[in-house]
């Protein structure tokens, strides 16, 4: 991981996982398109598990671990997933701890802020919007078919541009290592949360340079000696 010589300008912040607990939401919709084909619904903390590499891997996931739904047209079931989506979405979510306060007091300090996830642009903007979470950002950098999503670093140098900061001014904030690796590709510092998705990987799993209990941490933290975080440690 990289460390910070000097305090950045810019802070990028994932969104499921690590701002909002929206896996209700997405179970939701994944059950809904469950049951429309034939299917069993999944458990919460299954679906949760799936969250983070953009809407296709989730789709793909389901199918796979639902019984009975592994014939099913994936094409055909990510249309169903997302229509059951832009109905669930906002319904049950909910911001994490700290994350308001974290994000307040970010903005106070001089940093500009963007939101980096890879959740497309029509779910992510109203999800912000209905959890009053967007007069926090700068900019909002979201899954679209022409940028890889993460890890792929393109989303986070896409909202580098819109806050007019170079990569190494900036640092990410994020709950797994999907976030980890599209940080250190896209040479920035990482920070992550401790609770959050993972990806289905231990809460320590990710390297990181430093891990966080709440967001509302990271203030304080920026103005310190950077310190990195082994995988192990």
């Amino acid at each position: 991981m990289l460390a910070m010589e000097k305090r950045p300008q810019a802070v990028l912040v994932d969104l499921d996982g690590t701002m909002i607990d929206s896996a209700p939401d997405i179970a939701a919709a994944v059950n809904r398109m469950l049951a429309q084909i034939g299917a069993p619904p999944l458990p919460l903390q299954t679906v949760r598990g799936f969250i983070g590499w953009g809407v296709g891997h989730l789709v793909r996931q389901v199918l796979a671990h639902a019984s009975g739904a592994g014939s099913a047209d994936e094409r055909s079931a990510l249309a169903m997933f997302e229509r059951h989506y832009l109905d669930c979405n906002g319904r049950h979510s909910t911001v994490f701890p700290g994350v308001l306060q974290g994000l307040t007091m970010l903005r106070g300090l001089g940093y500009a802020l963007a939101c980096v996830t890879n959740k497309p642009r029509p779910y992510a903007e109203p999800l912000l919007d209905a959890l009053g979470l967007s007069p926090c950002f700068d900019a909002v950098a979201c899954g679209d078919p022409a940028l890889p999503l993460k890890p792929h670093p393109a989303l986070l140098l896409a909202a580098c541009r819109r806050l007019g900061a170079q990569p190494a001014q900036c640092v990410m904030v994020g709950d797994s290592g999907v976030d980890a690796r599209a940080a250190g590709r896209a040479g920035m510092p990482v920070y992550l949360v401790r609770y959050g998705y993972h990806n289905g990987a231990a809460p320590d799993a990710a390297p990181c340079n430093r891990y966080i209990d709440s967001l509302d941490e990271l203030p304080a933290l920026l103005k310190q000696p950077e310190t990195t975080v082994s995988a192990s440690g």
